[in-house]
């Protein structure tokens, strides 16, 4: 078992049909090297009973406000500072909209609000009932106060319906409670952007890259682990969503800049992982390009500069760029973080063969203007917790906690 996994975990079940992964979630944990305690609230004893949680847990089970075994009858007080972890899965549009507004009127929401432990939630509902405004706002609010959101996850439901609601699978969980870090980034909102922009020529074609996403995935991924609220804008790419993690959609330079420069103004942090076109046709024909022309001419106009246009935010968020180099990677990099006003940059080496574009491995040189600090070479999942671990400390700094303007910092590079 990873030695960031939490020991004492206590695992909320409320009323939803999804309740019944929950047994197998106990055995998962446990096997992990979990200890965990069940608490039901009274709409989960409708859909599964205390005795199978009490056999897969080896604990008994815990259903009441007030108990008269527990010590002085504050049962809650007392599992509220055992736990190392509390997680509610599953955890219902109910549950979710009474813990947002602090309600403690049973057993799982005194202890949610009494305990000092992190409190992670598992939603699991109706595709409908997920998407509703009322059900959004519950959620933004939880995760300004550092409750971490697993999921849902999307697919077939119980009511016949599909689409996001279904409680992450027990596997996923336990995977995700296993890697949780120190909560750095917790009551942070951090915005990245991923992937590929495509700038059509015509209808069938268009001006791309070879990026894949999966190094600002696995950023997205990292920083949802550190306790940040995440916000992922992503080019076309062929990636899960990471559970807890709000997703945007978009295909161009400028339907990335639009998006980007919308969520920044409520972002502490932006890391701007996209590879992004430089450059996009100026006419984009209305129906396709036909063979045989002896010569096809195509005016190309720049794109917007998103990171440059983020980091020219006045008391806008730390910003990260990346800097993908052939040649050349410090000289680059360095010229990219002065011209562009970077906080950070990363700079990585592509067109070589295992490392960067197509691969799940890669290798970062990180530069502030400050210093540098190589994160060496890695997979990118494991260069990504680096990379959020150093702006966490880079967010510690008390220059960006009292900062009036980001922008009166001194450049470096030439």
């Amino acid at each position: 078992m990873s030695s960031k996994f939490h020991n004492k975990i206590l695992l909320g079940v409320t009323g939803g049909i999804a309740a019944y992964k929950s047994a197998d979630l106990v055995r998962r944990l446990r096997d992990a090297g979990a200890e965990v305690r069940v608490v039901m609230s009274p709409g989960a004893l409708a859909f599964i009973t205390p005795l199978t949680f009490q056999a897969v847990s080896g604990n008994p089970v815990h259903t009441q406000l007030l108990d008269e075994a527990a010590e002085a009858g504050m049962g809650h007080i007392e599992l509220a500072r055992w736990a190392d972890q509390v997680l509610v899965a599953p955890a219902t549009a109910n549950f979710i909209a009474r813990l947002a507004q602090g309600l403690a009127d049973d057993l799982l929401s005194t202890i949610c609000l009494a305990t000092t432990a992190p409190v992670a939630l598992a939603p699991a509902m109706n595709q409908k009932m997920w998407s509703h405004p009322a059900t959004c706002a519950n959620c933004a609010t939880l995760e300004l106060r550092g409750v971490r959101l697993i999921g849902p996850a999307s697919g077939a439901q119980a009511c016949g319906e599909t689409g996001p609601g279904r409680m992450v699978e027990p596997s996923e969980l336990v995977k995700v409670l296993a890697t949780l870090r120190e909560s750095v980034l917790a009551g942070r909102h951090v915005l990245v952007t991923a992937g590929p922009t495509y700038e059509d020529i015509d209808p069938v074609r268009f001006i791309g890259n070879r990026s894949s996403g999966r190094m600002g995935f696995a950023i997205a991924q990292a920083a949802r682990d550190a306790g940040a609220r995440v916000s992922l804008v992503a080019g076309p790419v062929a990636l899960e969503t990471p559970p807890g993690v709000e997703r945007t959609d978009v295909r161009s330079a400028r339907e990335m800049r639009d998006v980007a420069l919308d969520l920044a103004v409520s972002a502490d942090v932006f890391i701007s992982v996209a590879a992004v076109a430089d450059y996009r046709p100026a006419r984009p024909a209305a129906q396709k390009l036909k063979k045989g022309l002896p010569k096809q001419k195509i005016e190309l106009v720049a794109n917007p500069d998103i990171v440059a246009e983020v980091a020219a935010l006045e008391h806008g968020p730390l910003t990260v760029g990346f800097a993908a180099e052939t040649e050349k990677l410090k000289e680059h990099a360095l010229q990219k973080l002065s011209r562009k006003s970077l906080d950070m940059i990363a700079a990585n080496r592509v067109g070589q063969a295992g490392s960067g574009f197509d691969s799940d491995q890669n290798e970062i040189l990180l530069i502030t203007p400050s210093g540098e600090q190589n994160l060496g070479k890695g997979s990118k999942r494991k260069l990504a917790q680096l990379l959020i671990e150093a702006v966490a400390s880079r967010l510690k700094d008390e220059e960006f906690e009292n900062r009036s303007d980001k922008n009166n910092r001194p450049a470096t590079g030439n």
